[in-house]
């Protein structure tokens, strides 16, 4: 039977959820292995699991549990080992490094931050700021729209100067929020968005972390800032004792 991890926390941690239901249906009942100064809160793991909300859901209450009473360094949805003694040896082999990541995340948890352009907004934003495309578009205008020349080499240069804007406006978004976070994760790049980072933020200043969200977005109103947090520092724990079964669910499947 393979072996679903929730995640990992020292084997002293006081309120670990042994026996409550975690993902599956039915439920997975949950259980405790320990190996040395550690623990992970694990159950069987489900034939053919998939990202579906009830599981997803499961899988964070499970985590929520377990970290009411101290830190826990959560895995993503859809780990699993193929048995119990695969996980305590990987607990054994990499102690250190757990124990390690488990003193800088206590009393941390992560927000995710996604930005989009606000399409009109950053149109404006680009021809305000270079004087070759703003010059083309007034000729084009003067000449009743402008030919089809004209017309695709305004479409080409507008959208070089926006995607030049993406990385730019990207790095000008970590670097706002970096100062009040302990460190920062980059997310995969995803259509549609052209920042995704977490962050890493104190859990008694994560007041300061939204303040300098809102800043931000009063200091680049031509972007579509969206926040998801306080969530579990997913992004700042290196892989486990477990492999994720599914790519397609993480932190923000888990929460939103």
């Amino acid at each position: 039977m393979s072996t679903y991890v929730y995640g990992i926390t020292a084997a002293t941690h006081p309120s670990l959820p042994e026996g409550m239901g975690g993902v599956g249906d039915p439920p997975r009942e949950i259980r405790i292995l320990k190996a040395g100064e550690l623990a992970a809160v694990v159950s069987d793991a489900p034939e053919g699991l998939r990202p579906k909300r009830r599981d997803l859901l499961a899988h964070q209450s499970v985590l929520s549990e377990a970290g009411a009473g101290g830190c826990v360094l959560p895995m993503r949805f859809g780990s699993v080992s193929p048995d119990d003694d695969t996980v305590t040896g990987v607990l054994t082999e990499r102690a250190e490094h757990y124990k390690e990541r488990l003193r800088t995340l206590d009393g941390k948890v992560e927000y995710n931050v996604k930005g989009s352009h606000v399409e009109e907004a950053v149109l404006h934003r680009v021809m305000a700021e270079n004087p070759e495309i703003r010059s083309l578009a007034e000729a084009n205008r003067r000449s009743g729209g402008g030919g089809y020349q004209d017309k695709l080499r305004l479409g080409e240069l507008v959208a070089a100067a926006v995607q030049a804007r993406e990385a730019e406006d990207a790095a000008e978004v970590v670097h706002a929020l970096q100062p009040a976070a302990a460190a920062v994760s980059d997310g995969p790049q995803s259509t549609g968005w052209l920042v995704n980072a977490s962050f890493l933020v104190d859990r008694g200043s994560a007041e300061d972390f939204l303040a300098a969200v809102e800043e931000a977005r009063e200091d680049l109103p031509h972007l579509d800032l969206r926040v998801n947090g306080p969530l579990p520092p997913y992004s700042f724990v290196e892989p486990g004792p477990a492999e994720p079964a599914s790519t397609t669910a993480g932190a923000d499947a888990g929460a939103e």
